[in-house]
């Protein structure tokens, strides 16, 4: 594993005008460099978000390529590969072939990859329901120990923060640790894929763990530097081995001459079970925070939701609230739940350090790195010719 990928996935390449268009974008300070002179990234507070690779206008700021290694592992007879691909990939992986954003391709990507050569090819909204489902219930368990259950005494503090975002968690672990304890255990969706597939699906496929190779695709080009952690290991090997963002698979399929767009529609494999609903708005700023809030409302209440959109937390606004008020039928009253949505982290210390001050009043936030969210993350089509 190179020293790049370890300590980051994002670099300035000689072709910097040094412009200083970046600086303004990166929303850790992390690059600098005098104008006129080509700039740094210090891979120390780097988030690895790739918002300064997409929004320079030289397009002179690259991520590390996996490319080269699915190739490898593609042909590969020995090696059983399967691909997951981020719910925001299938409505903008059409633009890379002229189509209008935002068009839904996701039965053309899944008739594409297998003629990649995945051996099987899964969608990640399965995963994303298992973090749902985790968060859900560990926000109830947070909110228990809060009121002074009995037998919640070991769940974490008030408020929870989301956990999906690499680049946010990144960011409080080198900023402020002691928030830590407030973010939520719950693995990313693409983790949780990689996991199950290499334990669960591994057996049910009657497949060695270490023969499968796990590929995700990713709008987010901090996915990449998420796969390498170290503690990201269920089954004794890597859980997720390598990342393509949206703009590789599309240099995949050019490269392998696919007509992509006159390919048949197909359906993704079967992974464990359906998915639902929530895990497609993981994309968009809010999706996290209202599907949650979802299975919390339904495990309180006991009672199944008839309406499931939480427009509240819904919106542009890089900080929005809202409260919530969700029956607990155990306690036998409604339950005010104060939540937080946070779109970019240059909006996030306020909010962060009102609860390392004990005065936040919220009990569930949800930070993005990315503006929108996932959708806009560094990993999507880059169009420069609206610049």
């Amino acid at each position: 594993m190179s020293t790049l990928q370890t300590r980051g996935v994002i670099h300035v390449t000689d072709n910097c005008k040094a412009c200083d268009h970046c600086t303004f974008i990166c929303p850790t300070g992390a690059i600098s460099g005098r104008l006129g002179q080509k700039h740094h990234i210090d891979q120390d507070i780097c988030v690895n978000c790739g918002q300064c690779l997409i929004n320079c206008p030289f397009g002179a700021i690259e991520d590390t390529s996996m490319v080269a290694k699915v190739k490898e592992a593609l042909a590969d007879p020995e090696k059983f590969v399967v691909v997951q691909e981020a719910p925001a990939i299938r409505v903008a992986l059409g633009e890379e072939f002229g189509l209008a954003p935002g068009t839904n391709v996701k039965n053309k990507m899944y008739a594409a990859l297998r003629q990649l050569g995945f051996d099987k090819v899964y969608d990640t909204e399965f995963a994303a329901d298992l973090t749902i489902m985790e968060e859900g219930t560990e926000l109830i368990h947070r909110v228990y120990n809060a009121l002074g259950a009995e037998g919640f005494e070991h769940a974490g503090p008030l408020p929870q923060f989301t956990s999906c975002c690499p680049a946010w968690v990144k960011y409080a672990e080198d900023k402020y640790p002691h928030v830590l304890p407030h973010i939520s255990s719950a693995k990313s969706p693409q983790q949780m894929f990689g996991a199950v597939a290499k334990t669960y699906a591994a057996e049910q496929l009657n497949i060695d763990p270490a023969n499968m190779v796990v590929v995700s695709v990713m709008p987010c080009t901090a996915k990449k530097y998420e796969c390498n952690r170290p503690e990201f290991v269920a089954s004794g090997y890597k859980d997720v081995d390598l990342v393509l963002t949206t703009r590789e698979l599309a240099q995949l399929i050019k490269e392998k001459n696919i007509d992509f767009l006159n390919l048949p529609d197909e359906k993704a494999d079967k992974f464990i079970g359906l998915s639902t609903g929530a895990a497609t708005i993981f994309g968009a700023t809010g999706g996290v925070m209202e599907a949650a809030l979802r299975t919390a409302y339904e495990i309180l209440s006991e009672e199944t939701l008839d309406k499931v959109e939480f427009e509240a937390v819904r919106g542009i606004e890089p900080v929005r609230e809202a409260t919530v008020e969700i029956p607990v039928k155990a306690l036998g009253k409604k339950l005010p739940v104060n939540v937080c949505v946070v779109s970019g982290l240059k909006y996030v210390d306020d909010v962060i350090e009102d609860v390392l001050a004990g005065r936040s009043k919220y009990h569930f936030i949800e930070v993005m790195n990315c503006p929108g969210g996932c959708i806009n993350g560094g990993g999507q089509p880059i169009r420069r010719d609206t610049y």
